[in-house]
């Protein structure tokens, strides 16, 4: 989710700045939440600064993985514009965070029939090839979208797809 001023989502895409921002190298080698000022990880391409330029003056990042997420990594990172986040709001933050970690991992999941089905369709096989190709009527491969729609609140295949890879589940 990205909720963030689109003159920063712009800049930061256009510049490929992921691969530079101090931030997201302190989420793949940390866990917690940290304000950006507290953050001594080198930043050559500015991206603090920038930051600053769009008056995202004061940010803070938070990061969430479990021994048991095989990789699998939450993180957050917030801005204000008029002063640093206080420890009890840091602190809220990486709570929440945590338990919407925890509720992806321990959601709903999908049957060997569900999944096939839905990992077809995002490789882009359409209803009537993939009906095809596993041997059933395409009425049953509708079935089985809608079921795992229904499990993950889906509106459509397509809000389905995104979950589903957003959980590796496919």
């Amino acid at each position: 989710m990205n909720c963030l001023n689109q003159d920063w989502i712009e800049e930061y895409t256009q510049r490929g700045l992921f691969v530079h921002d101090p931030s997201m190298r302190w989420i793949y080698g940390n866990q917690g939440a940290i304000r950006w000022s507290e953050i001594t990880l080198p930043d050559p391409a500015g991206v603090l600064d920038l930051a600053r330029s769009l008056n995202l003056n004061y940010g803070a990042t938070i990061s969430v993985s479990g021994g048991a997420d095989c990789g699998r990594r939450s993180y957050g990172v917030m801005f204000r514009s008029d002063r640093e986040f206080k420890d009890g709001e840091l602190e809220q933050a990486l709570q929440t965070l945590k338990r919407l970690h925890s509720r992806a991992q321990s959601g709903p999941s999908l049957t060997d029939a569900e999944a096939e089905a839905i990992r077809m369709r995002a490789d882009g096989l359409l209803l009537k090839q993939i009906a095809a190709e596993l041997s059933i009527s395409e009425s049953a491969v509708k079935a089985r979208i809608a079921s795992a729609c229904r499990k993950f609140g889906a509106k459509n295949a397509i809000e389905l797809l995104a979950i589903a890879s957003a959980r590796r589940l496919i």
